[in-house]
């Protein structure tokens, strides 16, 4: 009788499948719909009732090669993310990543390890003007050379695709690349999370109505009107544009609730006052509780007010009643607690609320709203005198300045958490600029994702004259000046603080992990191959010759849903090396040739999941056999048996 062979489950090395992921969604909201695991759409109608809509005519928005968008959102990834230490800076300690890619494929790579991770994105896509931004994207094939995949640039590096009036599908070529890319980007948002996304006249109506579809029109906070520039305008045939728009959108509006940013000096300067008895409420200001006329006319806001010497404001000369800025319980309130002042101007009196600074949730600095018109967080000009002061040549025309970004990250972050910051359209990275100078100033904990094709750069660009060939490669040396430039101001403030005080901006994040989007580490089976048996031959190996220890690694780690810069120690056992991953959660062994004696140390450890290469093995079924039986009859920490898996 022939030996059966023991089979172990692989490692799922696909990113994480979209429509699996909905469906689950689906079937926790309606278990009941289900049948076979497929969706009894009768039964959804009956549960959802009048609430379905059948007609012919409903509305929605469409556009040529929208049906497209939804099968590349659902074809899985087979890359993966190739880890580049020399690029990188302070590799073992930061928890700040770059990485070079095109962004659809590396958005469908992070699903499974910052699936609701994500508390802000920031993007500034590229505007369609009729020149060139396409990114191409197919699906159904698998990732080898992933620029030439997705006809983004030709064998020498050249980009292919324009987008022009003439094309015929002006708009809908531009939608259908940033549809795909924000849906996925949805995902990584935490419940409380938003997305703020930059955009020009050209295409804000159309990004606001596929926003609206993804994310929800419910879920549209604000729509931002920045101020860009003043004067000029030689660019434009008829207004000088001044401004750009900022879309906002909360992944759960409810979720994210109310927004607050602190006081600017112009603002602080105001607080003035000095009151006696409420040192601890500091400075206040005056606020006339009149408000004048307003549009809305609210009975509840109109009540007679006794003055120190017993005469009552309530009517005024004209006949109208004084409509107040609070209600009269609210008023009765703040006479109690003597945030009220009278005083008597051109002999006639006038009511004022106190505004103390100090008056916030625990005696903390009171906070303001945001407002929707940006006018004082900087300009188009100060983010490329930002480029100028790191470069001798600002490599980019139009950067983003970090004011702005930093003016976003400070309503939506707080410095004392671990937030992190995704950017996957990076340009010259003004983002990573923006937190890391931000958290110079609040002593704070933001990280930052950024992701960028290597997109060459123009041959007439000063970029390109400067030896920069690809925008990626600006982004980083850019981020790589900005941690330099950091550290000297530190070590300078060093210098100047007396003995015994604290530096505090010593723990500062000041550094960021590298990878690059490439092809998986491991030899994918191509189903449509004519030649089995030299495919046969060349699966002996799974491993591609090419890869090292740390990409197969790394793509392991991706592929199980960890964060890229999770922790990892090397122990040995034995002669044998162990990657030991989230405090031993993962133990992942790359060795060649597995013993028993190493797999009955690593049933001791208790991991919760133990990866290894099934080649490690060497065709011993018995070995193989003995492990299961080993892994299945010990249970971990939490009372589970280990997750046993190979690749």
């Amino acid at each position: 009788m022939a030996k059966k062979e023991t089979k172990i489950e692989r490692v799922d090395l696909k990113s994480r499948d979209i429509v699996a992921n909905q469906k689950e969604k689906l079937r926790q909201l309606f278990p009941e719909i289900f049948s076979e695991d497929k969706v009894n759409f009768e039964k959804l109608k009956k549960t959802l009732g009048e609430n379905v809509d059948e007609s012919q005519e409903r509305y929605e928005m469409t556009w040529a090669g929208k049906t497209n968008c939804f099968k590349i959102i659902q074809e899985s990834s087979l890359g993966t993310l190739k880890p580049i230490e020399k690029e990188s800076i302070n590799w073992g300690e930061t928890q700040n990543l770059f990485i070079e890619g095109d962004n659809l494929e590396v958005l469908k790579l992070l699903q499974k390890s910052y699936n609701e991770k994500i508390k802000m994105i920031y993007i500034d896509p590229p505007y369609n003007t009729g020149h060139d931004f396409v990114y191409k994207d197919k699906f159904g094939q698998q990732l080898d050379d992933y620029l030439k995949l997705t006809g983004q640039v030709d064998e020498e590096g050249k980009a292919l695709s324009t987008n022009t009036d003439a094309d015929g599908r002006y708009h809908s070529n531009w939608m259908n690349m940033m549809y795909p890319r924000l849906f996925l980007a949805r995902n990584l948002l935490k419940e409380e999370g938003v997305i703020f996304i930059s955009i020009d006249d050209n295409e804000v109506d159309n990004l606001k109505k596929v926003c609206n579809e993804i994310f929800g029109e419910e879920n549209l906070v604000a729509q931002l009107v920045w101020k860009k520039k003043a004067g000029g305008g030689n660019d434009t045939k008829y207004f000088a544009i001044d401004h750009e728009y900022i879309l906002c959108y909360a992944k759960n509006i409810i979720s994210m609730g109310r927004l607050w940013i602190g006081l600017t000096e112009e603002q602080r300067s105001k607080y003035v006052l000095k009151d006696e008895f409420f040192d601890e409420r500091g400075p206040y200001q005056l606020k006339n509780l009149y408000q004048g006329s307003i549009a809305e006319d609210r009975p509840n806001l109109k009540y007679p007010i006794t003055c120190p010497d017993g005469s009552k404001l309530h009517k005024k000369k004209d006949g109208g009643l004084y409509r107040w800025r609070w209600e009269e319980s609210r008023f009765l309130e703040g006479v109690k607690d003597s945030k009220i002042e009278f005083k008597k101007i051109n002999g006639e009196w006038q009511v004022f609320t106190k505004q103390y600074l100090y008056d916030g949730e625990d005696g903390d600095e009171r906070m303001t709203k945001p407002r929707s018109i940006l006018l004082k967080e900087g300009m188009t000009r100060d983010g490329k005198e930002e480029l100028k002061s790191l470069f001798d040549k600002p490599p980019f025309d139009f950067p983003k300045p970090t004011k702005l970004i930093k003016h976003l990250m400070s309503i939506m972050t707080n410095s004392d958490s671990d937030e992190i910051i995704l950017d996957f359209f990076a340009g010259s990275g003004t983002t990573a600029h923006a937190v890391l100078e931000l958290n110079k100033e609040e002593n704070g904990r933001r990280k930052f994702i950024l992701v960028q094709l290597p997109e060459p750069t123009n041959e007439d660009s000063e970029a390109f004259k400067t030896g920069y060939k690809h925008i990626a490669h600006i982004s980083q040396e850019r981020i790589k000046r900005v941690i330099k430039r950091i550290k000297e101001e530190q070590k300078e403030a060093g210098k100047q603080k007396k003995i015994g005080e604290e530096n505090k901006t010593n723990n500062l994040d000041l550094g960021f992990k590298v990878f690059q989007l490439d092809k998986s580490n491991f030899k994918i089976w191509d189903a449509q191959t004519r030649d089995i048996q030299t495919a046969l031959n060349e699966h002996i190996n799974p491993i591609r010759k090419e890869s090292s220890q740390e990409d197969v690694l790394y793509e392991l780690i991706l592929k199980s849903g960890l964060s890229l810069t999770t922790d990892i120690k090397e122990i040995k056992v034995g002669n044998k090396k162990l990657f030991s991953i989230e405090d031993g959660m993962l133990l992942i062994c790359l060795e060649k040739e597995l013993t028993s004696e190493l797999i009955k140390k690593i049933a001791e450890m208790k991991p919760a999941r133990f990866y290894c290469l099934d080649d490690g093995f060497k065709g011993n079924d018995q070995l193989k056999a003995n492990a299961v039986e080993i892994f299945k009859n010990v249970e971990t920490v939490d009372g589970e048996k280990i997750v046993f898996r190979t690749v």
